[in-house]
């Protein structure tokens, strides 16, 4: 057999992966075929390993599970921490930096330096940590690992390097921030309290020092005790011993009074003069009942006392609302004098801070704004203003008000759609925000010069569509759209679609969007596709349904009759908004099948608007295309899509064929089982099999597509989502909890590595191995792991739930969790996968099975050498097990082939064409790779009139596993573009003189191929391979086998460096690309080891070397590949630190000095020192050195910079004083030499002169 040696002299040699193979890789039946020798291919590849880099770039949205809070008031910028050991930096838009810790440990709480440029943060494995923040990437400098004691608080006075650290047995420890070593110096709690007493105050839950004088320290117990310690005396000045549990201690600026928040709903305000009792208690929302009794009411956790010059001091406090209301949401309440005001939250409450203008605690506070931490979102209060308004939130924090199930990423778009989007979304953006600027306005953040237009679209679980503006690493919302609008609303209960998705019948599963012609596509739960075309006017417009009848009868017996059906069909256009049934050849049902009365057949999911609606500039639908119920089954998820505008075309597919849609005459044009798509070409032998005894069984499992990710979910793994409003299994506990220990509010026990309790993320991870519609087959379920997800025949009959060690996990619920309300979304769903070789092998199919919703098969080997097929046995419980024997030869006909993937273009669909024509491309799940050609009426009048025909008997290509994307190169190795039609607004005043038509760009492959001959060059990759096949002669000129162990989840062709490559996202983690068309590995990284299937969902490459994925239910992490780009990352990032002067302290005056204390003459160096205190234990804390030095001069080198500017700065000041100096010196030396000369003048004219003559 004659090699392509001639034909690819130009080509760059391939690696050892990368074959050159012969012409019979392409032939349809595997004989080899000699294709036509183009005269030349001569493509120079210029993209080289060393242009692939891959690293994390920034972070959008809401921090998952957040615990902690800080803000620096001078640099103004605010910190959070979340459960799972991250921290997100906050400032000016633009400025937002996403830190992690390596443990993973959660954050229990976060210090300032302020204005210092550093932050301290206490972690759940008891750890501290010093974060240097004079860099654009902060990197660790200390941690200190408490080893026999655990953290329960931090308290870092202003302007101090000494922090105090109290435990849970009680002591509180000093550990000196500049070196991140313990002091000698320790307060034992039995020091504290009086010897005779018999009981533990608990752990520390409060640390501050007086505002009256720093050498005392305020320490609060959980179980009631305060006491203030003298520093320096080292012993207690005051205990103050109270029956109800303290949650947090306030003082006011004078340091005569502080209050007390308290388990029992109430606030306590103590005075120093009488300890004794407290000065005042009050229950805010605690009313006396008619019995005489005050109401019982939750814990305040914790209160903020703040005072004022011109008016009444602030009391701000959250919790300590009344039992007795049910259902009443969290709130904050505000007391500013006599007037109280709540603010109901959306969700609970985790962290509150009061910004005040001064960071010195012994001046009069004058705060402006408080910034509350919610579970799902982040709001900051007006205080200047009576109605306490919120600022409207610069950030994009609200991602997640819906889960998010898929996302799409677009780089370098057309540069006018970005201010369009803008212009109409700000037509609907809400008002009643306070008018004053965000008060969070740190870091500095230029616009990089490697820019350019960017969206993010977002699919939720409530049928919702966003746009955002991504462009220069920021996230701005553009534009909202509600796809539910489409349809008229369900009624309660109504019909089979209400019991299968009752929940989110509207979740968006895919969409597709042509930026140029901004026709707009989404795919829903409910097997439904929604088409939008794009206008700035508004319209009343009749909304056109197309119902498709896409089943096919899985008891049909294969016979080679049924493949002699006439393969392309089509109806004649209408623009009525009748629905267009269009049914495919069905058998009737066997003898022992059996048909219940009153079974839903030939009715979609979801009820469209029938009457004309008003729709507002933007988006506005055009078609709705439902699938059918067939003999009460509901029909299968949509899982492939492709339009085209230029076309005029839309093709979708799922398991059990393919459908075309011509939107622009509203009809259906092709609708076809995967099996009648090869006509003659099947290239597999199926053998017939005895019908089932009960074909029920075959609607519960093969036709319950529709309700894969929602019915089952709410019976078994509702624990990814729900994690968000819980942070412990039992609600109903943690409301106990709060009411009896403060400590667990702030520190849950969970957060903590006990090895004795489970925590919740692993606990939800190891749960959720069994999917909702993923059915674990006998050999198939591997040490607990999900296996092979496309290798599974369809099982009838009930699914197994594992019962290993974590199959109880699988349907618990605390007794006071209440059902949630939210569908268990896509992107939100956990699984767990092996990475190793043998078990990486088995896994394929499960996760596919995930990701798209049905159930898929493929088979590995290759196909040119050797046919396969499947056999299947029944067990006891109904389930199939897989053969892995290579020596079956015929596949059951129960196998259901899905459609995976589909793309319109100009191809050749014959071996023998001579010039390109419009074709479409299928991939299915078995590997095979079909082209369907097509007849395009070319005249506008004619295209609106005469039907499109397609003729089914095109090429036909294989590959190993399931086909996941195509693309096409000319010859010369350049990416050929689909055509599309230019936009034009179909609402827009019609001018008589100018007619509207459509203008068409079309990207021929023949159009640049006068060098090199006809013919183009076409990408397919799959889970296992990647081939390049030349078209027409359809003749494999490259494969790359791109794993073994593993399979791929996403695949596109992307741009990068003004070349072309293949990225490849697998499920064991690795992150690869490339060169095309040579196949040459260019990258390979193992980047994220897969352990849910949200990453899964929402992995997206585009162009410029850069991807998406959602790393939490509420975050989307964006990386970057290319090097190009980790190169002026640092341009594109914000500045966190910039250097401010610290505001100087107020004049205290000479009474308030004498009388006030000694507060400024506090050394407490020398309390704390090693010379005075000695060196603590060695066993009680162990001192580790962080990278943040390493880190400062490999990744962020802007830090050094700017410290070098701040010194240059310094510099020019000291040299500008010393030249203000030599001048002052040199005119004291003019003025002294004219002294000495009239000095000397007058000497010598009185010299002569006798005494009496003066």
């Amino acid at each position: 057999m004659k090699k392509f040696r001639k034909v690819l002299d130009g080509l760059t040699t391939s690696s050892p992966g990368a074959t050159v193979s012969s012409p019979s890789c392409g032939s349809a039946a595997g004989t080899p075929t000699a294709a036509p020798t183009p005269k030349e291919i001569d493509v120079q590849e210029t993209l080289v390993s060393e242009n692939f880099q891959l690293c994390k770039t920034v972070r959008h949205g809401f921090p998952y599970q957040p615990t902690a809070l800080a803000f620096d008031p001078v640099q103004k910028i605010l910190a959070i921490g979340s459960r799972s050991g991250g921290v997100r930096i906050l400032g000016r838009p633009g400025v937002d930096c996403y830190c992690q810790h390596e443990s993973g440990a959660a954050v229990l709480q976060l210090q300032f330096l302020i204005n210092e440029g550093a932050l301290v943060s206490a972690c759940a494995d008891d750890t501290l940590h010093l974060w240097n923040l004079r860099q654009r990437r902060p990197a660790i400098l200390h941690s200190l690992k408490f080893n026999r004691e655990r953290i329960t608080f931090c308290h870092l006075p202003f302007q101090s390097k000494w922090l105090y650290v109290g435990t849970e047995r009680g002591n509180t420890h000093i550990v000196n921030i500049e070196s991140f070593i313990l002091s000698g110096y320790v307060i034992m709690w039995n020091k504290a309290i009086e010897l005779s007493t018999k009981t533990h105050p608990g752990p520390v839950v409060h640390l501050s020092d007086s505002p009256k004088d720093e050498g005392k320290l305020l320490i609060g117990f959980e179980s009631g005790t305060i006491v203030q310690w003298d520093l320096r005396g080292k012993k207690a000045d005051f205990r103050i011993y109270y029956d109800e549990a303290i949650h947090s201690v306030s003082w006011h600026h004078e340091g005569k009074q502080f209050m007390c928040s308290h388990s029992d709903g109430s606030l306590t305000l103590w005075n120093l003069r009488n300890t004794t009792k407290p000065f005042q208690v009050t229950f805010p929302h605690g009313k006396i009942q008619k019995d005489g009794r005050k109401e019982s009411c939750k814990p305040i956790l914790k209160v903020e006392y703040k005072t004022c010059r011109n008016s009444e001091p602030f009391v701000i406090f959250s919790g300590g609302l009344s039992y007795d209301k049910a259902g009443r949401r969290p709130a904050l309440t505000i007391m500013h004098g006599k007037a109280i005001t709540v603010l109901e939250m959306d969700y609970p409450i985790v962290e509150f801070m009061v910004l005040c203008e001064t960071p010195y605690n012994n001046e009069v506070q004058e705060p402006y704004a408080v910034v509350v931490l919610l579970e799902k979102d982040l709001i900051v209060v007006d205080l200047t203003q009576s109605n306490y308004p919120v600022f409207e939130n610069p950030y994009p924090m609200d991602i997640h008000e819906s889960p998010v199930t898929c996302t799409a990423y677009f780089a370098d778009c057309p540069p006018d759609i970005i201010p369009i989007l803008y212009s109409i979304g700000a037509k609907h953006k809400k008002t009643g925000y306070s008018q004053k600027e965000w008060p969070i306005s740190g870091g500095t953040w230029t616009l990089g010069s490697h820019t350019y237009p960017e969206i993010i679209i977002t699919g939720h679980a409530d049928g919702s569509i966003k746009f955002w503006d991504a462009s220069a690493i920021t996230l701005q919302m553009l534009y909202k759209m509600k796809t539910s609008k489409v349809f008229e609303k369900p009624k309660p209960g109504e019909g089979r679609a209400a019991e299968l998705v009752e929940e989110d019948p509207f979740a968006i599963q895919m969409v597709s969007w042509c930026p140029q012609s901004r026709i707009f596509c989404v795919v829903g739960i409910s097997a439904h596709i929604i088409l939008y075309r794009f206008s700035k006017y508004d319209a009343n417009t009749q909304i056109v349904s197309l119902e498709v009848r896409l089943q096919c009868d899985s008891e049909d017996v294969i016979s080679p009759s049924e493949n002699e059906n006439n393969p392309s069909f089509s109806e004649t256009g209408s623009h009525s908004p009748q629905p267009h049934h269009h049914h495919q050849h069905q058998h009737p049902a066997s003898p022992g099948s059996r048909t219940p009365e009153g079974i839903k057949d030939s009715i979609p999911c979801l009820k469209v608007k029938d009457r004309a609606v008003r729709v507002p500039p933007g988006y506005q639908s055009e078609l709705v295309i439902q699938l059918l119920w067939v003999d009460g089954e509901p029909p299968q998820q949509i899982t492939s899509l492709d339009i085209n505008s230029a076309y005029g075309l839309l093709a979708f597919g799922n398991c059990n064929g393919l459908a075309v849609v011509d939107y622009l005459q509203k009809t259906v044009i092709l609708c076809m089982s995967t099996l009648d798509l090869y006509g003659s070409t099947d290239p597999y032998q199926r053998l017939t099999r005895s019908p089932r005894r009960n074909r029920q069984s075959t609607s519960e499992f093969c036709m319950r597509g529709l309700s894969n990710f929602y019915s089952d979910s709410k019976k078994r793994i509702r624990t990814s989502y729900q994690s968000l409003t819980e942070l412990t299994d039992n609600q109903q506990s943690i409301d106990m909890e709060r009411s009896k220990s403060p400590t667990s509010v702030h520190y849950p026990t969970s957060l903590h590595n006990d090895p004795r309790v489970l925590p919740e993320p692993v606990a939800s991870l190891r749960a959720s191995h069994c999917s909702p519609v993923f059915y674990l087959l006998d050999n198939d379920h591997v040490n607990g792991h999900c296996t092979s997800p496309t290798s599974q025949p369809c099982s009838a009959g009930k699914p197994r739930i594992p019962m290993g060690p974590e199959g109880p996990r699988l349907t618990r619920r605390g007794p006071g969790r209440p059902p949630f309300r939210k569908a268990q979304s896509a992107a939100c769903m956990e699984i767990s996968l092996p990475v190793s070789h043998t078990e990486g092998h088995a896994s394929r199919r499960a996760m596919l099975q995930q990701l798209h919703g049905v159930t898929m098969y493929s088979h590995d080997e290759h196909h040119s050498t050797t046919s396969y097929c499947w056999s299947d046995r029944e067990s006891r419980e109904n389930s199939f097990t897989r053969s892995r024997s290579s020596s079956v030869s015929s596949i059951d006909r129960d196998t259901k082939e899905a459609v995976t993937t589909l793309q319109f273009g100009e191809s050749y669909g014959r071996k023998n064409d001579v010039l390109p024509t419009p074709c479409l491309w299928v991939g299915t799940s078995l590997g095979v790779v079909l082209l369907i050609p097509m007849s395009i009426p070319t005249d506008q009048e004619e295209r609106m009139e005469e039907p499109v025909t397609m003729g089914v008997s095109g090429a036909l290509l294989m590959l190993k596993g399931s086909v996941l994307r195509f693309s096409f190169l000319d010859c010369m190795g350049a990416l050929i573009q689909t055509p599309y039609e230019v936009w034009r607004d179909h609402n827009a005043p019609e001018d008589p003189d100018r007619p509207r038509r459509r203008k068409l760009v079309h990207f021929s492959p023949s159009s640049s191929q006068d060098a090199c001959g006809d013919g183009h060059l076409a990408v397919v990759c799959s889970e296992r391979q990647a081939k390049v096949f030349l078209m027409p002669s359809q003749s494999c000129l490259f494969v790359h086998n791109i794993t073994e162990s593993s399979f791929v989840l996403r695949a596109d062709v992307v741009s990068v460096c003004n070349s072309v490559c293949l990225a490849c996202f697998c499920a064991n983690g690795h992150v690869m690309t490339l060169s095309l068309p040579s196949l040459r590995p260019l990258m390979d990284v193992n980047y994220l080891p897969l352990t849910d299937m949200r990453i899964a969902r929402t992995f997206y490459f585009t162009n410029g070397g850069q991807a998406l994925y959602l790393s939490s239910p509420t975050e989307i992490q964006r990386i970057t590949y290319s090097q190009e780009m980790c190169d002026n990352l640092q341009e594109m990032l914000g500045e966190l630190f910039t250097p401010i002067e610290t505001p100087e302290a107020q004049n205290r005056g000479f009474l308030k000095g004498f009388f006030g204390g000694n507060a400024h003459t506090f050394d407490r160096e020398e309390l704390f020192g090693e010379a005075a205190a000695g060196k603590a234990s060695r066993s009680l804390a162990q001192h580790i050195p962080g990278q943040g030095g390493v880190e400062g001069m490999k990744v962020a080198a802007s830090g050094a910079v700017g410290e070098l500017a701040r010194a240059r700065i310094a510099l020019d000041e000291r040299g500008q004083r010393l030249g203000e100096l030599e001048e002052r010196t040199a005119l004291m030396m003019t003025s002294a030499e004219a002294f000495s000369k009239h000095a000397h003048e007058l000497m010598l004219k009185c010299k002569d002169k006798k005494w009496y003559q003066f």
